[in-house]
Order: structure tokens, then C-alpha cells, then sequence
């Protein structure tokens, strides 16, 4: 599939007609892609749909669940906006087909890495807002994460809170995570962390050191309820 039929076939996903197509296709370019300029890739809208999810996520959590408070609220927003999160609504939209990146990048499998495909979501909400305003972007919004925001009864807690609690009521101590590697270009850095905790190891990935810590602490509970 050729890139103008790669994007028409993303568009026709996102329940928004372009007035400005531009905006999308912006969206869809990597900073890889750029000549030299990366104004012309997809950062500063990322930069906006970025301040458009936040605002737009607060709103429907204070008004879905009323009788929360701000902790917990703050706990769902944490979750619903991080990139795990946002890479997850991205596959769903098959939007690395549409990503404009370097043959060289794509043979490297960097369209699936979680930072580049949530930010490249983000960028598509900042063009979406800047295409046809608040509204529009809510609609969006308010289609693609109405699942994650239904998934939780009780705010979630970050796997490295859960890990923590499960040690702690154990008398076993505080988990420890010790940052194994940092590699990758600069504008897509990879950071593997181990974590240790009650005699058992588990590694993660992720595009910040914090990121792959999460992703540590996710694959050690996941160890213990197969365990």
C-alpha cells in the first residue's frame, strides 16, 4: 500500500473529515522523515494534542465519577493518559501503517515502539483540535477511550505501587530497580530496568527510565500469578 492510500485508509478510522488535510499528514510524520527541519514533523502537534488529552480526559473523569476524589481521579487520569495507554488505542487503529518513518527505521521495527506511536496518537488529536476545535476532539476522545475509562471500578494503581504494597504486606522490604541498559537514537531513547524484589528478577522496556520501571514491576506481578 502506497503512502497516500496508507493515510486515507487511517483517516476513514478516525470519524473526522479533514478540512485541512494537511494537519494529518503532519500528524503522521515522524521527526525522522523531515529534511533537516523538524518543524514539519509531527512534535508540535503532538505538543497540543498532548495538552488537549489532558484537559479533555480530566473533564470526563470528574463528571463520570462524581463522588471521587482528586487522588483517585488523579490516579484514573495517570493511567488514561500515559503511553502504554495511548500505544494501545494506537495499534487498535492500525495507525503505524499510516507513520511516515525511513525504510531503515521501519526494517528496525521502531513504528511499534510504544513512545513513537503514542506521540504520534497525540499528534493526531493536536491536529484534529486545530482542524475543527474542542468539540471534535472530544468526540474523538470520547470513542476511542471510552473502554479504558469503563475498565476500572476502583482507580488503578501503577504496577510499581502494586509491586511495592505486595512486598510491604509481606515484610519483605522495598523492590529494587537497577537501569541495565539506555540505548537508541536520542529522540527515542530505550531504557531496560530490572527489578528485584522477594528473590525474583523481572525486566522491562520503555521510553523513559520511569516507563520501564512500570513495565518491570507489570512483569513481575504477572510472574507471580503464574507462579
Amino acid at each position: 500500500m502506497n503512502e497516500d492510500a496508507a493515510l486515507a485508509e487511517f483517516a476513514g478510522k478516525l470519524g473526522h473529515e479533514f478540512t485541512r488535510p494537511e494537519l494529518l499528514r503532519q500528524a503522521l510524520t515522524h521527526s525522522s522523515a523531515t529534511q533537516g527541519s523538524r518543524l514539519s514533523s509531527n512534535e508540535r502537534l503532538e505538543f497540543v494534542g498532548d495538552r488537549v488529552l489532558g484537559l479533555l480526559i480530566a473533564e470526563w473523569l470528574v463528571e463520570r465519577f462524581p463522588t471521587e476524589r482528586e487522588g483517585d481521579i488523579g490516579k484514573r487520569h495517570s493511567a488514561l493518559i500515559s503511553a502504554e495507554a495511548l500505544a494501545g488505542i494506537a495499534e487498535r487503529l492500525d495507525l503505524a501503517a499510516a507513520l511516515k518513518m525511513p525504510p531503515r527505521y521501519q526494517q528496525q521495527g521502531f513504528r511499534t515502539w510504544v513512545n513513537i506511536l503514542s506521540d504520534a496518537l497525540e499528534a493526531v488529536l493536536g491536529a484534529i483540535y486545530l482542524d475543527a476545535g474542542l468539540e471534535a476532539a472530544r468526540i474523538f476522545v470520547r470513542r476511542e477511550w471510552a473502554g479504558l475509562v469503563e475498565e476500572h471500578r476502583k482507580p488503578p494503581l501503577p504496577a510499581k505501587s502494586r509491586l511495592q504494597e505486595w512486598t510491604l504486606g509481606r515484610g519483605l522490604g522495598l523492590p529494587t530497580y537497577t537501569l541495565t541498559s539506555s540505548e537508541g537514537p536520542a529522540h527515542s531513547p530505550v531504557f531496560r530496568v530490572t527489578v528485584a524484589a522477594a528473590g525474583r528478577e523481572a525486566e522491562g522496556v520503555g521510553a523513559t527510565k520511569r516507563a520501564a520501571e512500570q513495565a518491570a514491576a507489570e512483569a513481575w506481578l504477572a510472574g507471580l500469578k503464574g507462579a
